[in-house]
């Protein structure tokens, strides 16, 4: 099977529902890598919207696992109003639902407004080599990525860290697919309980929000710099959020996830 890029597999989703095939670089473990998942179904959203607009926030459920095969996107408009739009979309493999999605959709109004005040505290991109994905037993899906792991939470370091920091960009051209490359960006750092043990565990995502700051189409930034905090965890369950910021340190959107890990 000929590996390929995101851009390629998104470009086939061009209807409420559309198949397109997930190659094996795309995997991490016997799942799809999640960002891309979510992705696809932003792409089967923006699909069945009657006018185009910025995308506003987007919920995730990960249901089960995304396979190297075929799969289908259904997606489906649930309200059109004169400023936001909501729509939902489903990844399935054959019948059974691997990704469930929706989002919001919103037009900007003239109003006041109030800047960010998020702190934009990157450790410099050349500190650290870049990772090499190819090495295992790092997830394939992270070759399609350059990296500079430049903050603390790496898998196994058994430092107990509650924050990580890393500096990320696609391989590939995402240029035709803007809110869906900051996707697949955001849902890049591991779960950081993965950072308290000295070994290797289990641990997957089970719901992800994320919102954006500034739409998608404003942002002229190939870097995204991802600062990520563990919020708490316990009974095999934890809450992380983080901050996506371009690389001159505007702040695009704000993630918020909850993940499962197995000791």
């Amino acid at each position: 099977m000929t590996d390929r890029t995101m851009a390629e597999i998104l470009a086939d989703i061009d209807g409420p529902e559309a198949m397109t095939q997930v190659t094996p670089l795309w995997m991490q473990g016997r799942a799809a890598f999640g960002g891309l998942g979510a992705a696809m179904a932003a792409t089967g959203m923006r699909q069945v919207l009657p006018e185009e607009k910025p995308m506003r926030s987007l919920m995730v459920s990960f249901v089960g696992p995304i396979p190297a095969e075929a799969v289908t996107v259904r997606s489906e408009l649930l309200r059109e109003g004169k400023n936001v739009s909501q729509a939902t979309a489903r990844v399935l493999a054959g019948d059974a639902v691997c990704l469930q999605a929706s989002a919001a959709f919103g037009s900007a109004r003239d109003t006041k407004a109030v800047a960010p005040a998020a702190a934009f505290r990157p450790e410099p991109r050349d500190s650290v080599p870049p990772m090499d994905p190819s090495r295992t037993p790092l997830p394939s899906f992270l070759q399609n990525f350059d990296i500079h792991w430049t903050g603390d939470g790496i898998p196994t370091s058994n430092t107990g860290a509650r924050r990580l920091g890393k500096w990320v960009r696609h391989k590939s051209d995402m240029s035709a697919f803007p809110v869906e490359k900051i996707i697949a960006v955001a849902d890049i750092p591991p779960p950081l309980m993965m950072a308290h043990y000295d070994r290797r565990i289990m641990a997957s995502s089970l719901s992800w929000s994320l919102e954006f700051v500034v739409p998608a189409h404003e942002v002229n930034s190939d870097w995204f710099y991802l600062d990520y905090s563990l919020e708490a965890a316990a009974g095999g369950y934890c809450q992380q959020s983080g901050q996506i910021f371009t690389e001159s340190g505007d702040l695009v959107a704000l993630s918020r996830q909850c993940m499962t890990y197995f000791e």
